[in-house]
């Protein structure tokens, strides 16, 4: 490890990117913006890229102007992105040589929110097939490469966050909050922003998964283009006003975020942490109140009717909670269900969600936060988020399924 040469600042902005894939020249280009604007007296700007085959993975601290060789401080060789170690020594190393009384941890990288199962289960047993590129930045299964890997593989494989083709591995929501946790454990408090600079992460399960180890998340509940965030015009407004806070950075990026996109259809949500825990109270008591009305046919074909109009995203399982809340609220089919959407839409958005938005017509009922809701079957998976075993969620979704296929 690099000796400590740097004083106490007021932010460190961390970017763990994994680029063993086909986002590498991206990676290039993000780390480029970082140098517009460099690390200063106030904050520290640092990175670890992995790049594609051939290349060996780096850490840096980022400085304006120059090369971003030149700002390379440790070179790691063979990396596997996807090792909860890697990133723990990754925040650890940021910690101890550039302190800073607050951190910002951004995972960059392909992201599919909840979803844990593993893409290469099938690759392990064949030859490694390279995925065709789309103009979507953060997510290797937007539709027709999605539909690709169910003929390839299973109909249950896919995603999770830090993919990297090379060491074929990932991190999934159980490993990102054991991390996260760790960080909390080592700064003595929460870790004040996880970013995830990924398609799909701004889900309520996701959130609530971390909600132990981070005070704010940052991410996106539609996939996000290539360019991902705008890092030269976040940090150049981080550089002119470093005593921030955490809340205002995180609703800081959201914005530049959407002022960064002019035809492209993007969200961008920041959400305070604190708040998950009676987000997913109001959510319990949703499930239970719906649950318990399966049998009234009025309302379960309220819910089949909310549900097929809610707002979707990429993967089609995943809906905006907040609008499936508001168009079953509007249903008025029974008392307590209306009651409890309610106190869902409330616990959201005057609570959870610090700042939101979108562009494009497409997005237009986004409200910050997704929900997964399947049609065909629950993953077998999802039982094991926090989320899940707080709220009977999968319950109810399991329970719903059972109701719509039943026939008198």
């Amino acid at each position: 490890m690099t000796k400590t040469t740097v004083p106490k600042k007021d932010w460190t902005f961390m970017v763990y990117m994994a680029g063993d894939n086909d986002l590498d020249p991206n990676g290039v280009q993000d780390l480029k913006e970082m140098k517009k604007v460099g690390s200063s007296k106030d904050i520290n700007i640092i990175a670890q890229f992995d790049r594609a085959a051939g290349h060996k993975a780096k850490r840096y601290y980022l400085r304006k102007g120059g090369t971003v060789n030149a700002d390379a401080v440790v070179t790691l060789g063979k990396a596997n992105m996807g090792d909860p170690k890697l990133l723990t020594e990754f925040f650890q190393w940021g910690v101890k040589n550039y302190p800073a009384d607050r951190y910002i941890l951004v995972l960059w990288n392909h992201g599919q929110g909840w979803d844990d199962t593993d893409i290469f289960a099938g690759e392990r047993h064949r030859a490694m097939r390279r995925l065709p590129t789309g103009r979507v930045r953060h997510s290797l299964f937007h539709t027709p490469v999605r539909r690709m890997l169910k003929r390839a593989i299973h109909d249950t494989e896919a995603r999770a966050i830090l993919i990297d083709d090379d060491a074929k591995d990932f991190l999934d929501n159980l490993e990102m909050k054991k991390v996260v946790s760790g960080a909390a454990k080592l700064l003595k408090r929460k870790l004040d922003i996880l970013g995830m600079d990924a398609c799909l992460m701004s889900m309520v399960e996701v959130g609530y998964q971390l909600r132990v180890g981070a005070m704010f998340t940052v991410g996106s509940e539609e996939t996000e283009p290539i360019d991902g965030w705008p890092y030269d015009t976040i940090l150049a407004e981080l550089a002119k006003k470093p005593e921030m806070n955490a809340k205002d950075l995180s609703t800081l990026i959201v914005n530049k975020y959407l002022a960064s996109y002019d035809r492209d259809s993007v969200t961008q949500s920041a959400c305070d942490l604190s708040k998950a825990d009676a987000l997913a109270n109001a959510v319990t008591g949703l499930a239970s109140a719906l649950k318990a009305k399966l049998g009234d046919t009025t309302v379960k074909q309220a819910i089949l009717t909310a549900r097929a109009q809610s707002q979707a995203y990429d993967v089609p399982d995943n809906i905006d909670l907040v609008d499936f809340c508001s168009l079953l609220q509007q249903a008025a089919v029974e008392s307590t269900i209306t009651d409890r959407c309610k106190e869902v839409i409330s616990a959201a958005t005057h609570g959870y969600l610090v700042a939101q938005g979108f562009k494009g017509a497409g997005l237009k009922d986004s409200h910050g936060v997704a929900i997964y809701f399947p049609t065909v079957a629950v993953s077998p998976l999802y039982a094991a988020l926090d989320f899940s075993l707080k709220t009977g969620w999968d319950g109810f979704l399991k329970a719903y399924l059972t109701a719509v296929r039943s026939r008198p």
